[in-house]
């Protein structure tokens, strides 16, 4: 199978000579932006509490929308009647849409989402059957049965309309042995050949297929399946699965696969977005991450701040009840620049939901500003440095 996509381009324009860090224009139909870049999650069509018009002033390039939670509610057949997600929430910029694929992780081991527990907590365990068709669920919505597939994947995140979309998979958990993670990755792999096919089948040219490495926290499946993704006409690769237990064996899975899948396409790191974890993975030649923490972390108070322990400030403690400082006095952004640490902290003590508006827009500035910094730190041979101002000596 050999398949073109030409309205996307992925051009690397600089590579830093002593790492895989590079600088990339990634190009969609909706937008062409540069990489390293971050990709914020607008799970159920909506970054939470915040606008587009807020997520363009926050200077921000590219969204996320949850292929699970939009075919549950509303339906992607009512997004695409509508005129599809870019017009349905009118978000004008590039957008990418996951396979529906970590659910199935989260559905089968106890939870679906942090996201939709607090409002349905007795829903656990909603995965019935995964076999090789799909994975069949019921819908936390409204107890429904449902059936995930390869083409049904294919099929709602094409009615959804994002430029970037995902084959489907299965994100194994790290509890389980190496048996059930070869069968599973071996079983995603079919999955991705039957995405490719229904792919390929309604390809018009306005969307880009991204294949997923899996293999868990074994370095040989690791390889099979960078080679299986390296194997098939995917636009961009994705490393996804389980990245282990802990922060040193994440490194070390990530670090096996990136010299093994294809050099020339862009490289997505699927569900992780910590500061630090940006820094060592951009190093590694990761393009583009996503997670929901800036916007999640704001809901609890707390404010990203570079240079800070953690690069991060929880406005609730009382230390700030008196604070005249602005978040970020030398941000054009008027969320971080015009109200103090004393105000917001008024805010969030009496619940007003101001408070989650304006420290969400202020932590997306925040990132947008870091993946800023980080590209020209690559272009100037500076990661290092910047690194230090960032996360402290």
């Amino acid at each position: 199978m050999a398949l073109d996509y030409p309205n996307f381009a992925f051009e690397i324009l600089h590579r830093d000579p002593d790492s895989r860090a590079r600088v990339g224009r990634l190009s969609t139909p909706h937008g062409t932006i540069e990489t390293p870049n971050y990709i914020f999650c607008g799970t159920k069509g909506a970054i939470k509490n915040l606008s587009p018009r807020q997520m363009r002033e926050a200077k921000t390039d590219i969204i996320l929308g949850n292929t699970y939670h939009l075919m549950i509610q509303p339906g992607a057949e009512l997004v695409a009647e509508m005129g599809g997600l870019h017009e349905f929430n009118r978000w004008d910029g590039p957008m990418m849409t996951d396979s529906g694929g970590f659910q199935i992780f989260a559905m089968g081991h106890g939870s679906v989402a942090d996201e939709i527990k607090g409002r349905n907590k007795s829903r656990v365990k909603s995965l019935m059957d995964i076999s090789e068709e799909g994975a069949r669920f019921k819908s936390y919505w409204n107890g429904e049965d449902l059936m995930l597939t390869p083409e049904k994947s294919i099929d709602v995140q094409r009615k959804l309309g994002a430029d970037l979309i995902y084959q489907f998979d299965e994100c194994t958990a790290y509890h389980v042995d190496r048996a059930y993670t070869e069968e599973s990755m071996h079983r995603s792999h079919r999955w991705g050949d039957r995405s490719l096919a229904e792919f390929e089948r309604g390809h018009d040219g306005r969307q880009a297929l991204y294949g997923i490495v899996q293999g868990g926290v074994y370095n040989d499946l690791r390889l099979e399946s960078c080679a299986w993704t390296k194997d098939r006409p995917f636009f961009g690769t994705a490393i996804g699965g389980c990245l282990g237990g802990s922060t040193e064996e994440f490194y070390e899975i990530t670090g096996w696969c990136m010299p093994q899948i294809h050099q020339d396409r862009p490289v997505h790191l699927l569900g992780i977005g910590a500061i630090p974890d940006i820094f060592n993975c951009v190093r590694m030649g990761i393009d583009t991450f996503d997670c929901v923490s800036p916007t999640r972390i704001a809901r609890h108070g707390w404010a990203l701040a570079k240079g800070v322990p953690g690069n991060r400030i929880n406005l609730r403690n009382a230390r700030y009840r008196n604070d005249p400082e602005p978040l970020d006095g030398e941000s054009d952004l008027p969320a971080s620049r015009d109200f103090s640490r004393a105000y917001i902290h008024h805010l969030l003590k009496v619940g007003e939901l101001l408070a989650l508006q304006i420290v969400a827009q202020h932590n997306v500035s925040v990132i947008n500003r870091l993946m800023r910094e980080v590209r020209a730190a690559v272009r100037a041979g500076t990661l290092d440095s910047l690194e230090k101002e960032w996360l402290g000596d």
